[in-house]
């Protein structure tokens, strides 16, 4: 494995939480950062921020709002065009909403942004990733899953917050189980992780009390993108740090087929095989 000063990780989700604690953790160790947010403003913030820490600029920043497939789909474009990346942090995503939203796209927002755009990312970035092995994906999920009914993924006849936000979660650890088959002999590992419950982000505070330190899931995830356990265990969810099993539908091979070309169709973007 290469060392962290060597290594190229991209960060979704960076400009709030536990992406961008993570991202100032990652930049202390020396790592090089490519960071995504859907704010011009809280970018040049953050790289600011990331520069006077440090005292180098290995930082650069990528704007994409995951509320549009298209620009989901271009900045998958511009990141194919790295020299390398080392570990692709699919952290970005929405909480519980208490009203069904659509994305630019007619699609149920949740789903599109916490699951869609972690689908196209990994997909789209699976040879870049295989071309810098070892390598790792990392898929920030959750402990609260719910299986699909493929009859409304969409939630048009019956929208409920709590399923949307679950289903979404559940489908990046389908997600993670897949990947990790078809990369398996590539020299990427892909791993989800349920990093804290109910931590103090925008995501939680508008509904929920906060349980859990931010310190406790941004250790977490750290862990997985450095410890060298994870650059040869994959296919796993890890629930803050013990491994443990997800929901059954995780390891529906058919539900999972049925997911898979669900996304395809949706996103235009091939599931790889190999």
């Amino acid at each position: 494995m290469t060392s962290l000063e060597e290594r190229t990780i991209l960060i979704t989700g960076a400009t709030d939480g536990v992406g961008r604690s993570l991202a100032h953790q990652l930049a202390g160790m020396g790592a090089t950062l490519v960071l995504h947010g859907r704010s011009a403003e809280k970018g040049e913030q953050l790289l600011a921020e990331l520069r006077a820490a440090t005292g180098h600029d290995r930082f650069s920043y990528e704007l994409a709002d995951f509320a549009s497939l298209d620009e989901i789909q271009a900045l998958a474009d511009r990141l194919s065009l790295l020299d390398r990346l080392d570990v692709l942090v699919n952290n970005a995503g929405m909480g519980v909403e208490l009203a069904r939203r659509e994305s630019k796209d007619g699609l149920e927002l949740t789903f599109q942004v916490d699951y869609l755009a972690t689908y196209v990312l990994s997909c789209r970035l699976a040879p870049l990733l295989a071309a810098s092995a070892p390598s790792r994906i990392v898929n920030v999920t959750s402990a609260g899953q719910a299986p699909f009914d493929f009859s409304d993924v969409q939630l048009r006849s019956g929208w409920s917050g709590g399923q949307a936000y679950c289903q979404a979660k559940l489908g990046q650890i389908m997600l993670t189980t897949d990947l990790a088959e078809a990369l398996d002999g590539s020299g990427v590992t892909v791993n989800a992780l349920h990093p804290a419950s109910y931590m103090p982000t925008k995501i939680v505070t508008h509904l929920f009390t906060p349980q859990s330190a931010l310190s406790e899931g941004v250790g977490n995830v750290l862990r997985m993108v450095v410890e060298p356990e994870f650059a040869e265990q994959t296919g796993l969810y890890v629930n803050r740090r013990t491994v443990s099993a997800a929901d059954p539908q995780a390891y529906d091979p058919a539900a999972r087929a049925e997911l898979r070309s669900l996304s395809e169709k949706l996103t235009g973007t091939p599931f790889p095989t190999e």
